[in-house]
């Protein structure tokens, strides 16, 4: 397997003389089975060099996951120290990861070590509350689970037990997340997500009565914040730049053209199948959670040819059912990160200045374009598929080319 990766005999020589080459090559066969693409495997190659340099695996013991740890902090602050990271995090991060995956394909990983929150039974019995009794959907469960973990890493950290949990810790917790950089809406969104989970935390009788009352946030104004995105003209710019034959482009321009045409969520393209695609009718369907159904658009002839020119030229094949995919192997579905990865970086490559650069500034631009051709409130809701009127109301603050116009009439004579 060496031999297949590496070319300089310096470098083949060096991998092959160091601790416990067999276990290593094992390991880089059964990646190179799993489909790992050429470049990562030298990433790998070159880690387990490492790894294998800071643990001692010679033994049959275990490995827990508190070693791994310990060695990845030696790791990290000896690359820091030679200023070859800026920082120790990704160091760490991609030593553990790849030592947990190594050892565990040995059979020397200590799996009843590896770190599991103290209270995970808590958030679990709150999430099936609010999926199986409240019936909400999977990304507002995540989100507030989060914010749950979030705040019981905290109070851990403070060396405080649950039980004796009080009103200043929340209030604590909040403050700090605050004088961290945290906006007044990710806190208002935090405070809001404890208070639910307090809520049930009194009716179980796990806390003092009066907690989630007591629960306050910054307070949001009603519609205080227009919406932020990029103007129309670029993002027709941004979609125009992507029209190459370079297989990235090629399978970036549909995900462009779907989040500023359709203003589909990020979770929506993720999540979006080869079968929600109906070529025959052209139209294209996606599931609306909040609404709890399917709703349909027509199939837009420019997007429908980028969707079909990926499927057909760059899309790997393989057996996920989701349209988008990574590059390079393995090989699977684009996370929601991922996807606003990819805006983010576009749009700061095409020198595109916008408060917001997700993919969420697309649906906002979206909007505002709607808004600008006159479309009425409710068919710009039905588009973007609000629930109702109410939603789409914040719409109506972004014309500001019209706001201009009223601003240029002469008024002279009616004031």
């Amino acid at each position: 397997m060496f031999k297949t990766l590496f070319k300089y005999p310096g470098v083949l020589a060096r991998h092959r003389g160091g601790p416990i080459t067999d276990l290593r090559e094992r390991f880089l066969i059964d990646c190179a089975d799993q489909g790992l693409a050429q470049a990562t495997l030298l990433h790998v190659a070159d880690e387990l060099m490492v790894i294998a340099g800071h643990i001692d695996l010679t033994g049959e013991c275990p490995i827990s996951f508190t070693e791994i740890e310990a060695a990845a902090d030696e790791w990290s602050r000896y690359q820091k120290r030679r200023h070859r990271a800026h920082c120790q995090k990704w160091s760490r991060e991609r030593f553990i990861q790849t030592a947990v995956s190594w050892l565990r394909f040995l059979g020397r990983f200590q799996e009843s070590e590896h770190q599991q929150r103290p209270y995970e039974h808590i958030v679990q019995d709150f999430a099936s509350l609010m999926r199986n009794e409240r019936g909400l959907s999977e990304v507002t469960v995540g989100g507030r689970c989060w914010q749950v973990n979030k705040f019981l890493d905290w109070l851990n950290s403070q060396d405080r037990s649950f039980d004796e949990v009080v009103l200043q810790d929340v209030d604590a917790f909040l403050a700090g997340n605050g004088k961290t950089g945290w906006g007044r809406v990710s806190v208002a969104t935090s405070a809001n997500a404890l208070r639910s989970f307090f809520r049930y935390a009194e009716m179980r009788g796990w806390c003092t009565p009066g907690m989630a009352a007591g629960i306050d946030g910054p307070r949001i104004f009603q519609q205080e914040a227009l919406p932020l995105g990029p103007t129309w003209e670029d993002v027709k710019h941004l979609i125009a730049s992507v029209d190459t034959d370079k297989p990235r482009d090629i399978r970036d321009r549909p995900i462009l053209m779907l989040f500023a045409i359709y203003a589909f969520r990020t979770r929506e393209v993720a999540g979006l199948s080869v079968h929600d695609v109906n070529w025959e009718k052209e139209i294209i369907s996606i599931a609306r959670p909040k609404q709890r159904r399917t709703q349909q658009y027509p199939l837009v002839n420019e997007v429908g040819e980028a969707i079909l020119r990926y499927l057909r030229q760059v899309r790997p094949r393989c057996s996920c059912r989701e349209i988008f995919l990574t590059l390079k192997a393995p090989f699977r579905p684009l996370s929601p990160g991922a996807l606003y990865h990819l805006v983010s970086t576009r749009l700061y490559q095409m020198g595109i200045t916008t408060l917001r650069h997700g993919p969420h500034s697309l649906r906002h631009a979206c909007a505002g374009h709607l808004v600008s051709e006159g479309l009425s409130l409710k068919q710009i809701g039905d588009h973007l598929g609000h629930r109702s009127a109410y939603a789409t109301r914040v719409y109506a603050k972004v014309d500001l080319a019209g706001l201009r116009q009223v601003a240029d009439l002469d008024l002279e004579g009616l004031v």
